[in-house]
């Protein structure tokens, strides 16, 4: 008897850690998100800081970068149509980056952006980004994405380059889970 009890404690306090683990992994995701927001680690900081900035230093220019990489599994064509950009600190900049899906068949893209060096990235503000949002293209479309972006005049003056770096990421799955689910959603609610 007494067997039995230390068995089934053992078997709750497993299921329990079981449990705790599979939570505390759907939550890592986001919880380093809101850290790297924070601290601006892996140049992702997403604060609009160009509303409080009121003037355009013009005393100096800083080399801005576009860099983009695919993982393996990533098919799409992704590049940026400028590769360098000299800007005031202070000043919106426009430009795009390119994106072909040259399957055929339907996917969903995400980018992520890092900055480098590390320290710049509290310094360059994106005020408009296709990362913010997954991405869609059908089979053999393509399309550009705008950045609106601005360097904080508060840029440290010994930085005189910026690179802005995103990979693009395969989300076509996850969004066919997240459709399906919405779609049987809603089939619930039409009985």
């Amino acid at each position: 008897m007494q067997e039995s009890v230390k068995t089934k404690r053992l078997v709750v306090r497993l299921a329990t850690a079981a449990v705790l683990m599979f939570g505390f992994g759907f939550a890592l995701v986001p919880l380093y998100e809101v850290f790297c927001d924070i601290t601006g680690l892996n140049g992702k900081n997403f604060t609009q800081g160009p509303a409080a900035i009121t003037a355009v230093d013009r005393s100096r220019t800083v080399k801005v970068q576009f860099v983009t990489a695919n993982p393996a599994e990533m098919p799409w064509e992704f590049r940026p149509t400028e590769r360098t950009m000299r800007v005031f600190p202070g000043e919106d900049k426009v430009t795009a980056f390119y994106a072909k899906n040259p399957t055929p068949e339907w996917m969903v893209a995400q980018a992520v952006p890092s900055v480098t060096p590390s320290e710049a990235a509290q310094y360059l503000h994106k005020v408009n980004c296709f990362c913010f949002d997954r991405q869609p293209l059908d089979a053999g479309a393509d399309t550009e994405m705008p950045l609106v972006f601005v360097v904080d005049p508060e840029l440290p003056k010994h930085i005189t380059t910026i690179t802005l770096s995103y990979a693009l990421y395969d989300l076509t799955d996850n969004q066919k889970v997240t459709q399906s689910s919405h779609d049987n959603d809603k089939g619930r609610a039409s009985l």
